[in-house]
């Protein structure tokens, strides 16, 4: 008896040992998935430093510790780096590379659809073709630190469009993040009549708000007056005294299905690894004590007077989403990571290994 308890107790053993080394071997995979997505980064990122004149190599690469890196906006204005304008052709097509790499399909036409959409503004504030305030070609580039090297990282920015990543030992962050529209609908007459390149963000966060009973309601509503934009706008830190509004604890089943489905309208704009590491993120904090809140108008409607605002809080994750300006017709939104903005924390874990 006593063998067979023994035997036993070695097999179990064996067994424990087996599995954690299958776990392992998961987290590795993981991380050479990351490593590759990381790698192709890196050299999509040197290949458009190849490209560069020397005056241009000049502007363009910055130490990754220089300010410049958290100094963000999503406004028109002059900005560092290499736009657009002054890219040859070739070199406009690296740089948009370099975009497509680390986000999906979906998210690459959007990013498109943005920067498009300045030419629409030239149409609809009747400017002139070569204007510079609502200027297509008004998109820069920088690049921090060495590509491949530890860290580094890199960011793409224009009136509504701010992506940043950083990479650090095959690890990458991609907040800030923000996306917004101008026209929200466009419906003026023009070839891009009736786009609405946030359609999903908004329609689905109406769908989910109007299932709501009352009592829920009651909860998730926190204000009948939308805020005129995001409150952590353009911060450093994104920074939010409290969760407000109704945790996914508190929804029935098919509430939580489109709740997830409106946070994954956010999370697929990127490379599936980034999405997937994403949202393993979001189970392991608690998909259950994320907040959905919501201020403003409760239906979509466009004129004078009208608004709406909503936001998705967890424990390390923030999104915002503001309708508010030209009469509900503008809209802004961003993903923030309430501790990993920037790579931040990512950076630090590293220099804590390091010493």
């Amino acid at each position: 008896m006593k063998k067979v308890m023994l035997l036993t107790a070695f097999l179990v053993n064996i067994l424990i040992f087996s599995t954690s080394q299958a776990a392992e071997t998961i987290v590795i995979e993981n991380v050479v998935k990351d490593e590759k997505l990381a790698k192709q980064m890196s050299v999509a990122a040197a290949t458009f430093l190849k490209s560069l004149s020397a005056e241009q190599l000049e502007e363009t690469k910055l130490p990754y510790d220089d300010p410049a890196r958290f100094d963000w906006n999503f406004t028109p204005r002059k900005r560092k780096g290499i736009t657009f304008k002054t890219m040859s052709a070739a070199q406009r097509k690296v740089a948009m590379d370099m975009i497509r790499l680390v986000l999906s399909q979906e998210g690459y036409t959007k990013a498109e659809q943005i920067i498009d959409l300045e030419n629409v503004l030239r149409v609809v504030e009747t400017r002139p073709a070569n204007d510079t305030y609502r200027d297509p070609e008004n998109f820069a580039f920088l690049v921090f630190g060495e590509p491949g090297g530890d860290p580094w990282g890199w960011r793409v920015e224009g009136h509504h469009l701010s992506l940043h990543f950083s990479s650090i030992k095959g690890q990458i962050t991609y907040t800030p993040s923000f996306m917004g529209s101008n026209p929200g609908n466009v419906m003026a007459d023009v070839p891009q009549k009736g786009l609405r390149i946030l359609k999903n963000e908004e329609d689905f966060a109406f769908e989910l708000l109007q299932s709501l009973n009352e009592k829920q309601l009651e909860k998730a509503v926190i204000g009948s007056a939308a805020p005129n934009e995001m409150f952590t706008a353009n911060s450093r830190k994104a920074l939010l005294e409290q969760m407000q509004g109704i945790p996914m604890a508190e929804l029935t089943a098919s509430q939580k299905a489109v709740f997830k489905k409106l946070i994954m309208s956010y999370l697929q704009r990127y490379h599936v690894t980034l999405k997937n590491q994403q949202w393993s993120e979001l189970e392991k904090s608690g998909l259950e004590r994320i907040h959905f809140a919501w201020m403003g108008d409760q239906k979509n409607v466009i004129g004078s007077g009208h608004g709406h605002y909503y936001r998705i809080h967890g424990p390390t994750f923030l999104i915002e989403f503001d309708n508010t300006q030209n009469g509900g017709n503008h809209i802004h939104s961003v993903v923030r990571d309430m501790v990993n903005d920037f790579g931040e924390d990512m950076l630090r874990r590293h220099y804590e290994k390091a010493h």
